[in-house]
């Protein structure tokens, strides 16, 4: 039966191991060392810290577009294991593992064939390198919208079964459960938005094959086939379009979406709607909106297919097991002409059919991520990060086309997948070993610090008694979170070589008191000359003296003579 949900027992080990190997793989590299903690993951970890001793963030700090779930989960993880960057991780590893498991089930839903969900399982077992990079580390929502993504596909396919199948009733509870993980998930992180806009689009598609509304979606819909606005062709039952199961849909939405709502009541709702835009990167390019475009095509084109694929890391441009590369290419060239073909196929069919895999579903998701990388200021970020819903999906379409290849060529297709999977396996490896970087989130080398002199970093401050002071936004989490809370710094320095600086790098307003209430202050710099420049020349014109020492990536300026603020020295390099 297709709805049958048994699993056979070759299956469970198949799925189990992909779990296992995930997990294994990603235990492997944080004992490596080979994943920097950065200032994105130390803010969620102390987000995390901070829950526990009473606070409750709604949104991540500074960035009103992503909710504060991850933080929630991970003070959870914190509370059983303590305050370590460890904690952080197990939950990524433990909310990646549920995206593999319900990706198992999106493939089987789609196909019928549990097959197909556990060969996809295993192509995200051993993905591309973002995809590996960005469900390790946590960046304050990623493996939360992969999560919720796969909810939201998997109660849309449910929906539309109840709507095809003549013999069971509707049920409001799918329709609720939809709109809530809609209006959940665009709290947690707005980019769940690729998965709930196609879904009700798809929904509501399948709503155009009742009467009577035939009609119109013969205008909406002119490119399907005539016979299938018949009504006829489909026993006759309540009509789904009626508003208590839309309604239900929008209740569900509204209560999901109430932590985003209570913090728009408190502190208004424009704020928050331009953050969920992109206006915390919409001043980055600074172009005219047609160039923009034509910019973001190029970062698409250009530097996103070729993460997507696993061509390269995130962060630099630098091939990867090359000699594996083109075949890799040619294998997924022919899954996006198979996914292009059975898209075209399933909007023709007719649901009931045998053959039909809802495979518009999927493609448009992967169309809404490339309109909203095109058209939002989120395309001036070409690291890959929000390409990872493409990866969930092109992996059930290759495991789709896979199938259908092995019923024409036999088991010499197994050569292809063990290829792909083995070049990504060889990737990683590759970039794990060269450290620094390692598998780093920052996609600026300016950015890029040397983590293995954290620990005497701190070791020196802590001597010295330096425990406030003023340093960028990159050093000042990490080592807020890695002290426990006692060398606070505030990252009131720019860390850009033109010395541009945003207030938005100032995340947390109570480290500004703790450190305005020192009667010193030291300085920490990494890899920017000029800054170190400026700094030793404002320290000299304000006849202040100082000491000043290397550790790693880090200038440390302390012991001051007095102490001195930021704004008593010329810094800046504008806003950005």
């Amino acid at each position: 039966m297709r709805n049958k949900m048994k699993i056979p027992r070759g299956w469970i080990i198949g799925l189990a191991g992909a779990v296992f190997v995930a997990a294994a793989l990603k235990v492997g590299l944080l004992l490596a060392g080979a994943v920097p903690f950065n200032a994105d993951e130390a803010i969620v970890a102390l987000m995390a810290r901070h829950i526990l001793e009473g606070e409750r963030p709604v949104f991540f700090y500074g960035q009103s577009y992503m909710g504060s779930l991850d933080a929630y989960l991970i003070s959870g993880m914190f509370k059983l294991i303590g305050n370590q960057v460890w904690g952080v991780r197990f939950v990524q590893i433990g909310l990646y593992s549920l995206t593999i498991i319900t990706t198992a089930l999106l493939g089987k839903q789609l196909t019928g064939k549990w097959k197909v969900g556990v060969l996809a399982a295993w192509f995200l077992a051993l993905p591309n390198i973002s995809t590996t990079l960005y469900t390790t580390v946590s960046m304050g929502g990623y493996g939360e919208m992969l999560l919720i993504g796969n909810l939201i596909l998997l109660t849309t396919l449910k929906i539309v079964r109840d709507l095809s199948n003549s013999e069971e009733k509707i049920s409001f509870i799918p329709w609720f459960g939809l709109g809530f993980l809609s209006g959940f998930g665009l709290w947690v992180f707005g980019l769940t938005l690729v998965y709930s806009i196609p879904a009700f689009i798809y929904l509501f598609w399948h709503c155009t094959y009742y009467e009577p509304i035939s009609r119109l979606s013969k205008f909406l819909f002119p490119w399907r086939r005539n016979t299938l606005f018949n009504p006829d062709a489909f026993e006759k039952k309540e009509p789904v379009y009626q508003s208590k199961f839309w309604g239900a849909a929008l209740i569900g939405g509204i209560f999901g979406v109430i932590p985003w709502l209570a913090y728009a009541q408190r502190t208004g709702h424009s704020n928050l709607l331009l953050e969920l835009s992109g206006s915390a990167v919409a001043g980055v390019e600074s172009l005219e909106p047609f160039r923009q475009i034509l910019r973001h095509v190029q970062n698409l084109s250009l530097f996103g297919t070729t993460v997507i694929f696993g061509l390269r890391p995130p962060w630099e441009i630098r091939w990867l097991a090359l000699p594996l590369a083109p075949f890799v290419l040619i294998f997924w060239i022919g899954v996006i002409v198979f996914a292009a073909k059975k898209t075209k196929s399933d909007i023709q069919l007719n649901p009931r059919d045998a053959d039909y895999s809802h495979a518009p579903l999927l493609s448009g998701v992967v169309l809404m991520v490339v309109i909203g990388f095109i058209l939002s200021p989120f395309g001036a970020d070409p690291s890959g990060r929000y390409f990872l819903p493409v990866g969930v999906v092109m992996a059930i379409f290759a495991a789709q086309a896979v199938w259908k290849w092995h019923t024409r060529w036999g088991s010499y297709v197994w050569i292809a997948v063990g290829v792909v999977l083995c070049f990504h396996l060889w990737g990683t490896i590759q970039v794990a070993r060269n450290y620094p970087p390692g598998m780093t989130t920052q996609f600026d080398a300016v950015t890029q610090i040397d983590h293995q002199y954290d620990q005497e970093l701190i070791e020196f401050l802590q001597t010295q008694g330096e425990t406030r002071g003023y340093t960028t936004y990159w050093v000042a989490y990490p080592l807020a979170f890695l002290s426990d809370e006692g060398l606070v710094y505030v990252p009131k320095l720019p860390y850009h070589q033109d010395l541009r600086y945003t207030s938005r790098d100032n995340r947390y307003q109570p480290y500004d008191q703790l450190v305005n209430q020192s009667d010193r202050t030291a300085y920490i710099t990494t890899d920017n000359p000029l800054l170190n420049e400026l700094l030793r020349k404002g320290f000299s014109e304000l006849g202040v003296r100082w000491k000043e020492t290397t550790i790693g990536d880090y200038q440390v300026y302390y012991q001051l003579s007095r102490r001195v603020n930021p704004e008593e020295i010329s810094l800046r390099g504008g806003e950005g």
